[in-house]
C-alpha cells in the first residue's frame, strides 16, 4: 500500500520519523518484533500534511507571527493557535488525498471502528516525549468522520499545550510536520501504562504497571484510580489495588462514554500477577528493540496484550556505559565542582583528560565510579567521612545504596580511604613560605604552558597538549599542595570538632578564617570593589554602563573608552581581566566562556558595587575581618586556659588557628591555577578551530564543542568532520538541562539524592548544611545568572550554585542560599572568608523561595526560614 500519502504501518518503522512521525514509526517498528501484536492501521504522511498547509498561503504570515511572540503573552499565543487550527479544520481535503485514506481505510473494513491518532515528527523522541501533546480520537467510525478527525489531528500540532512545550524545548513550529495513524480500534476488558523502569527513582531494574478497566483514556484523563503493580527480575513484589469506580467504553455508533463499575467488581485487580509479569516480559522485549527505558500503553482483550504506543521515558537520568554487567556505585562530580549544568563534549573530555582520578560521563556530567572503596571496610568508613564532611547528603545517600542487600559486593580492602576524621592534619609545617612556594610554582607552570603552546599548530598542538595535560596532573597532584588543602580543611575539622566538645561553640572556625592571608577568590571579590571606586566618580562612565547591553562584548572595552573618563575605567577593567579574566560561571567546563571574552557580564556586578559601596570598601572589609577574626581567637584562647587542662588546649587550639589561618586560604589556589591553564589550552583550540572554519571544513567555530578532544584531533588531521554528530551532540546537549543530575546515581539507574535525619527545625523550614556562622534576616534575590545580578545591600542571594566567579557577589550581599553544596565547597569558603551567614544543600531552594520575599538564614544551625 505503499504511496505517497499512505503507508501501512507494518511497512514502516523507526527510520522513516521524518515520513510518518514519532508515534507511527515506533508503532511499525513494534509490529515488526518477533511476539509483540500491535492493531493493524495506516499512517496518512507528513507529505498529506504539507500539501494541506499549502492550500491557505495565508498560514506562512500566521506561523511568523506565531514565531514572534513573546513567550510569555498566554493570551496572544492561545488567540493565534486556535485562529491557526481553525484555519487548517476548515481546508478541504483533495479529492486524490480523501480517495488514497478511504482505500486504506476499506483494507480494514469501512465500517470498522478506529483509533485516529496524531504522529507528529518531533514525538516520541528521546529527548522530548511530547506525551499529550497533540490530540488522539477513539472508536471513530465511518469515512466521513475519519476524514473529519484526520483535519482534527492536523489541528492538533497547535494545540496551546503543542506550542508552548515545542517552544520550551527550542522547536522551531516549522520543523515539525504531523502524520496522522489510524488503526483498528480494541476493545479491551483492561488497558493502561507500563514503565519498563520505575519513572520516580530511575531504577531500570523495576517495572511499573499501572491498569484500569475499560479503555486506557479513563487513567490517563484521571478519571480513576489505577491499580499499579511492581516487578522486579520478573516477579510481582508490591501491589496497590484501587477502587474503579468508573470507566470508559467505546459506543456501537462510535466515541465513548464513562460508565460505572459493577460494585463487585470495582476492587477487584484489573490483571493478575501472572498477566503482570506477562506484559512486563514483552515490555523488556520492546526495551530491549529500541535500546532504552519505555513508556508503553497496552490493551488487554480475550487474554491477549496488544500495544498501542511505546516512547522512551525522557525524564530518566541516563546510567554511565560500562562493559560489564556487575552493580557500581557513581557519585556526582558537578556537586563537589559547584557546577551542576550540563558540558559540552569537549568540556567533558578535557576534564576526563586532566583529571586524578577516572571520570564516566552520563546526563552531560561527570561521575566517579566509588563501588571499590565502598566495598572494602577499611577505604568505606574514610570515603563516608570525607564525602560526608563536605556534603552531608552525599553521605546519606551512600548509606542509602549500602543497607540495600548485596548491592556492594564485599572485597579485600582497597588500600587507605583518605584521612580518618579529626586525625592529625598533614604533615607539612606551618609556614606561609610553603603557601608562596606552591602560589609561585603554579604561576611558573602556567607561565610555560603560554610560552610553549604560541609556535603549535595543527596535529603538533594536540601532541603539544597532551604532554601539557600531564604537566597539568603533575601541578595537581604535587604531594606539597595536596598536604597544605588538607592541613587547612583538618585544622577546620578540629577546630570544630574540638571547640564544640570543650567551649559548647558551633562552627568556631567560621570566624577564625575570616580576611584569611592568600585566598585568590576572595581578593577576587574585592578586586572588583577597587574597580568600582575608579569607576563611581565618572558619571559618563556609570551612564554608558547602564547602557552596555545592546554593544558587542568585543567592542566594548573600545567603546568605553570613547566616553568621558572611560580610558581610566577602561584601565582598570582591563588589569582586573589580566588577573581574572580566565573565570566565569561553569568555569570547569571550557567552552563556556571566560570573562576575558564576554566582560559584559561583570557590569551588573559592577553597578552593584558602585551604587552599594563607598570607596576604599574592599581595604575596611578586609580589615575588619582580619580584626573579628583575631578578637575570636584572643577570646577563645582566653576561655580555653580558664577550662581544666586549659593550657594544653589553648596550645593546641592556636596551633591549629596558626596552622588553618597559614593553609586556608591556598584551598582557592590550585582551582585558579587549573582555570588558567584551560583558558591557555581553549585559545589555542579556538584560533585551530578558525583555521578549519577558514577551511570550509567547520560551518562555525564553535561547532569544535560538540566534539570530543580526540575527535577534534582527528578532524584536525583528516579535514573532515561529521556534521550529523554535531547536530546530534547539539540537539543531545539541549535536552540535558531538562535533567536533574543526581548526588549519587547506581548502575541500575537509580538517582538517589539523600536526606537530612533531623527532626528539630521550626515548621516550614529548609533544611540545609551549615557552612557560616550567623544569622541573617532580609529579601531573597533568586539569581540564576550573573550577568542578570541586581542586588542592594543586605539582600540574601539564593541560587543552584556559586563556584568561584559568584565571589564577586559576595561583597554586596548578607548570605547565602545555594541548593549545592558541601562543608569545603568555593561558595563556602568564600562565605566564611567574608563573614557571610550561609546554608547550602538546600533542595529546591530556587523553587521553594520566591525572589523579593524576605527569608532568615541560619548558618550555624542550617536551616532557612521563609517569613511572612
Amino acid at each position: 500500500m505503499t504511496g505517497q500519502y499512505v503507508r501501512d504501518l507494518h511497512e514502516v518503522d523507526e527510520t522513516q520519523v521524518a515520513v510518518v512521525g514519532g508515534k507511527a514509526a515506533h508503532l511499525g517498528g513494534l509490529s515488526r518484533i518477533d511476539g509483540i501484536r500491535v492493531p493493524d492501521g495506516f499512517c496518512v504522511t507528513t507529505d498529506a500534511f504539507r500539501r494541506i498547509m499549502a492550500e491557505v498561503p495565508s498560514l506562512d504570515d500566521q506561523l511568523d507571527r506565531l514565531a514572534r511572540l513573546d513567550p510569555d503573552d498566554r493570551e496572544a499565543l492561545r488567540t493565534l493557535s486556535a485562529q491557526i487550527r481553525r484555519t487548517i479544520e476548515e481546508i478541504a481535503v483533495p479529492d486524490d488525498l480523501a480517495a488514497a485514506i478511504i482505500r486504506a481505510l476499506a483494507r480494514l473494513g469501512e465500517r470498522t471502528a478506529c483509533a485516529v491518532r496524531s504522529s507528529a515528527t518531533a514525538e516520541d523522541l528521546p529527548t522530548a516525549s511530547f506525551a499529550g501533546q497533540q490530540d488522539t480520537y477513539l472508536n471513530v467510525v465511518g469515512p466521513e468522520a475519519i476524514l473529519r478527525h484526520v483535519s482534527r489531528c492536523w489541528a492538533s500540532l497547535f494545540t496551546e499545550r503543542a506550542v508552548a512545550y515545542r517552544r520550551h524545548n527550542g522547536i522551531d513550529h516549522r520543523t515539525v510536520h504531523m502524520a496522522v495513524v489510524v488503526q483498528r480500534m480494541v476493545l479491551p476488558h483492561a488497558a493502561g501504562i507500563l514503565f519498563t523502569a520505575d519513572p520516580v527513582t530511575g531504577n531500570r531494574t523495576v517495572a511499573t504497571v499501572d491498569a484500569g478497566f475499560g479503555l486506557g483514556e479513563a487513567l490517563v484523563s484521571g478519571l480513576v484510580n489505577p491499580d499499579v503493580f511492581t516487578v522486579r527480575h520478573g516477579e510481582v513484589v508490591a501491589r496497590a489495588i484501587a477502587a474503579k469506580q468508573r470507566a470508559v467504553r467505546a459506543l456501537p455508533a462510535g466515541g465513548t462514554r464513562e460508565v460505572a463499575v459493577e460494585p463487585t467488581r470495582q476492587e477487584q485487580p484489573a490483571l493478575t500477577d501472572a498477566q503482570v509479569v506477562r506484559l512486563v516480559r514483552l515490555g523488556r522485549r520492546i526495551e530491549a528493540h529500541f535500546g532504552r527505558p519505555q513508556d508503553i500503553e497496552w490493551c488487554l482483550a480475550d487474554d491477549d496484550f496488544q500495544i498501542v504506543q511505546s516512547r522512551p521515558i525522557t525524564t530518566l537520568y541516563p546510567v554511565p556505559e560500562r562493559g560489564d554487567e556487575e552493580n557500581h556505585v557513581y557519585v556526582s562530580v558537578g556537586h563537589g565542582q559547584m557546577m551542576t549544568d550540563p558540558m559540552k563534549p569537549l568540556g567533558l573530555s578535557m576534564w576526563q583528560l586532566t583529571a586524578m582520578v577516572p571520570m564516566h560521563e552520563a546526563g552531560g556530567r561527570l561521575f566517579v565510579d566509588v563501588t571499590r572503596r565502598l566495598a572494602s571496610p577499611a577505604s568505606r568508613a574514610g570515603l563516608l567521612d570525607v564525602l560526608g564532611r563536605g556534603d552531608p547528603l552525599v553521605r546519606d545517600a551512600l548509606e542509602t545504596v549500602l543497607d540495600r542487600d548485596d548491592f556492594v559486593p564485599s572485597l579485600p580492602d582497597a588500600g587507605p580511604g583518605g584521612p580518618p576524621a579529626g586525625g592529625a592534619p598533614a604533615p607539612v609545617e606551618t609556614d606561609p613560605a610553603v603557601v608562596t612556594e606552591l602560589i609561585e610554582r603554579s604561576r611558573a607552570s602556567v607561565a610555560a604552558l603560554e610560552r610553549d603552546i604560541r609556535t603549535r599548530s595543527g596535529p603538533a598542538l594536540f601532541d603539544f597538549l597532551l604532554d601539557a595535560f600531564e604537566e597539568h596532573k603533575r601541578v595537581l597532584g604535587d604531594p606539597l599542595s595536596l598536604q597544605a588543602i588538607m592541613a587547612g580543611m583538618e585544622a577546620t575539622w578540629w577546630l570544630n570538632d574540638k571547640l564544640a566538645e570543650w567551649l559548647g561553640e558551633k562552627n568556631a572556625a567560621d570566624t577564625l578564617t575570616l580576611s584569611a592571608p592568600d585566598n585568590i577568590t576572595s581578593e577576587m571579590g574585592l578586586a572588583l570593589l577597587d574597580v568600582a571606586d575608579v569607576i563611581r566618580p565618572l558619571p559618563d562612565v556609570v551612564a554608558f554602563l547602564r547602557g552596555v547591553e545592546g554593544v558587542e562584548d568585543a567592542a566594548f572595552l573600545d567603546e568605553l573608552a570613547k566616553v568621558a573618563g572611560g580610558a581610566a575605567a577602561r584601565d582598570a577593567i582591563e588589569a582586573y581581566l589580566d588577573r581574572y579574566g580566565m573565570r566565569c560561571v561553569g568555569e570547569i567546563d571550557i567552552t563556556r566562556p571566560r570573562w576575558r571574552e564576554r566582560p559584559t557580564t561583570l557590569v551588573p556586578v559592577i553597578l552593584d558595587n558602585v551604587r552599594n559601596f563607598e570607596p576604599g570598601a574592599a581595604g575596611r572589609r578586609f580589615e575588619q575581618g582580619r580584626h573579628k577574626a583575631r578578637a575570636k581567637e584572643q577570646d577563645v584562647l582566653s576561655r580555653l586556659r580558664e577550662l581544666p587542662d586549659g593550657d594544653r588546649k589553648a596550645d593546641e587550639a592556636k596551633r591549629m588557628i596558626d596552622r588553618v589561618r597559614t593553609f586556608i586560604g591556598y584551598r582557592e589556589y590550585p582551582k585558579y591555577g587549573i582555570v588558567s591553564r584551560y583558558f591557555v589550552y581553549k585559545q589555542a583550540l579556538l584560533r585551530e578551530a578558525g583555521r578549519l572554519v577558514r577551511a570550509g571544513v567547520l560551518r562555525e567555530q564553535e561547532d569544535v564543542f560538540y566534539l570530543t578532544f580526540q575527535e577534534l584531533h582527528d578532524v584536525v588531521r583528516s579535514h573532515r568532520v561529521d556534521d550529523q554528530l554535531v547536530r546530534q551532540r547539539k540537539d543531545a546537549f539541549r535536552s540535558y538541562h531538562a535533567l536533574t543530575p543526581p548526588r549519587v546515581l547506581t548502575s541500575e539507574g537509580e538517582a538517589v539524592n539523600g536526606t537530612y535525619r533531623r527532626d528539630d527545625l521550626p515548621a516550614g523550614a529548609l533544611s540545609g548544611l551549615p557552612v557560616s556562622a550567623g544569622t541573617v534576616e532580609g529579601r531573597a534575590r533568586v539569581i540564576l545568572d550573573l550577568a542578570r545580578a541586581d542586588l542592594r545591600a543586605g539582600d540574601i542571594l539564593v541560587t543552584t550554585f556559586t563556584d568561584p566567579s559568584w565571589s564577586p557577589l559576595f561583597v554586596g550581599v548578607a548570605g547565602l542560599v545555594t541548593e549545592v553544596g558541601g562543608l569545603m565547597t568555593h561558595g563556602a569558603v568564600i562565605a566564611r572568608e567574608y563573614g557571610l551567614p550561609a546554608v547550602v544543600g538546600v533542595e529546591g531552594a530556587t523553587r521553594l523561595i520566591r525572589d523579593g520575599q524576605r527569608i532568615r538564614v541560619h548558618g550555624t544551625e542550617g536551616y532557612v526560614e521563609i517569613l511572612s
